[in-house]
């Protein structure tokens, strides 16, 4: 029997209030098996990064459910939602998001430490050299090129042995042939792992590494990548 790390089941979101509210998820439904690599395409502001985010426990929909590796995020409490995100969900965003003040080692200890993790500096330092950070445990961010802030990041993500790894258009911010390197990091770590990765992504070209393929268009998901979702003729013409 499949088993399924993720299910959304028509979840609807609306952000903004009155004439400036913007309907940005609308009843969407989708199942995701463990392991699976999954992009999600389409066009700037159709909700694929709405959808990315509700994914992630950032964003609390309006109704509808969310079951992750078990959880019902729908009804848990925000405190709770972060609590099961700091321990099943690794997140690598497109502009690193790392503390400038703080070194890769610390970048990557902290939030373990704040999980309660006592060997947090010693997970760190192991998950940066398997980035093949190992000589820039001291360097802070401002001191490092993109591509290293960005294998940082990834080894934060990593750190807490996530069930499901969640990338928002990681190789944005590089050159492509350091986006490359990071796009084979992210496979490689999640095939060595068996991690859930859920990528959105611009590129058509990194979009087709994943076993699957998600479209969404205005809010909606045109194409499952399983052949379910709106009819291609309705999404004919959304994608390049």
């Amino acid at each position: 029997m499949t088993q399924h790390i993720i299910d959304l089941a028509d979840a609807d979101l609306t952000l903004g209030n009155g004439a400036s509210s913007v309907h940005v998820m609308k009843r969407m439904s989708l199942k995701i098996n463990a392991g699976e690599s999954v992009g999600i395409i389409g066009p700037s502001g159709s909700g694929k990064s709405t959808l990315l985010m509700v994914l992630a426990g950032l964003e609390k929909i309006d109704s509808g459910a969310i079951t992750i590796a078990g959880a019902e995020l729908h009804s848990m409490s925000e405190d709770a939602v972060a609590d099961f995100r700091g321990r099943h969900i690794g997140i690598v965003f497109q502009s690193f998001h790392l503390i400038p003040n703080m070194t890769a080692l610390e970048n990557v200890a902290v939030p373990l430490e704040l999980a309660g993790r006592n060997d947090a500096f010693e997970v760190a330092e192991r998950e940066l050299r398997a980035v093949g950070l190992g000589e820039r445990l001291s360097h802070h961010p401002g001191e490092m090129s993109g591509g290293e802030q960005q294998r940082v990041a990834i080894a934060r993500a990593l750190a807490p042995s996530p069930a499901v790894l969640i990338a928002d258009e990681p190789t944005g911010n590089l050159d492509a042939e350091t986006g490359r390197q990071i796009a084979d990091l992210l496979f490689a770590k999640q095939a060595e792992r068996g991690t859930t990765l859920l990528l959105v992504t611009h590129d058509p070209q990194l979009a087709a590494r994943c076993n699957r393929q998600i479209k969404v268009r205005s809010g909606e998901i045109v194409d499952d990548g399983l052949g379910q979702g709106q009819p291609v003729a309705q999404a004919r013409g959304a994608y390049a």
